[in-house]
């Protein structure tokens, strides 16, 4: 499992962030999503533990903890969920998933 780590900082690096969550314990993984446009942060991330102890402990002292100007919001991750289509024509399929073989104009 891997904890969610929302409001960071902007300026923040994946290695700030691995340096924080390191006094808690053993650092397996850090992911900060990058913004296609900006190119910066997207303002969250994901840590990931050698064990729950270790996440539990991080995120019993971090959440709400003040880093880098910013209340951290720290938590359990939760699984990805599905993306649904928005609607409208897809591959040929309308949303209740029939496919249609005219179309009118």
């Amino acid at each position: 499992m891997s904890i969610y780590v929302g409001n960071l900082a902007y300026g923040a690096t994946e290695e700030d962030v691995q340096a924080v969550f390191a006094e808690y314990g053993t650092v397996k993984r850090v992911q900060l999503p990058i913004d296609r446009e900006s190119g910066r942060i997207r303002g969250f991330g994901f840590v990931e533990m050698s064990s729950d102890a270790e996440e539990a402990a991080a995120i019993e002292a971090l959440d709400g903890a003040e880093w880098m100007g910013r209340d951290l919001r720290v938590n359990k991750a939760r699984p990805r969920e599905e993306r649904r289509s928005s609607g409208g024509w897809n591959g040929g399929r309308s949303e209740a998933g029939a496919f249609r073989s005219e179309r009118r104009f």
